[in-house]
């Protein structure tokens, strides 16, 4: 993100029957603004063209206990017009390629649970539900030990 690409940003806008499951922009930058350690903010480009935006979160204290450290994709949006076209799966594996960088051994990513969830898509990409909730939603994990696509 950078204050060239900021309203490229803000115009993202996934389909109306998806608002309800995943934050607006806005609030996402709002967060990496007050969560500046772990947040990592990117606009999704295409020949130039803004087409998604995608949040990791970076070694977040998750039970606020410091017992579970955990990384991986914050919030993922797609713009309307341009699902279904590889940029979700392009944005998950770069963020897993980010983690691995790191040293990270497992993604972590929440979804809205239900019929109109996005449950289907992280799963086809090999995340497994753990039998947690986060806030209302699914949780689900990626092992980043294994080789993409195995």
């Amino acid at each position: 993100m950078t204050p060239a690409n900021l309203d490229a940003a803000l115009g993202i806008r996934v389909r109306p029957d998806q608002e309800h499951a995943v934050a607006p922009v806005v609030k996402s930058l709002a967060e990496a603004y007050v969560h500046p350690d772990v947040a990592w903010p990117r606009l999704i480009t295409d020949g130039g063209r803004p087409v998604g935006f995608l949040m990791a979160f970076f070694d977040i204290d998750w039970r606020l206990d410091g017992s579970v450290i955990r990384s991986g994709l914050w919030r993922l949006n797609i713009a309307a017009g341009e699902q279904g076209r590889g940029y979700g799966r392009f944005a998950v594996t770069a963020v897993a390629a980010e983690l691995r960088r790191r040293g990270t051994k497992r993604m972590y990513v929440t979804w809205h649970p239900g019929p109109d969830g996005p449950e289907r898509f992280y799963l086809g990409l090999g995340f497994r539900t753990n039998d947690e909730t986060s806030g209302g939603q699914t949780v689900g994990v990626l092992d980043l030990t294994r080789e993409p696509g195995r």
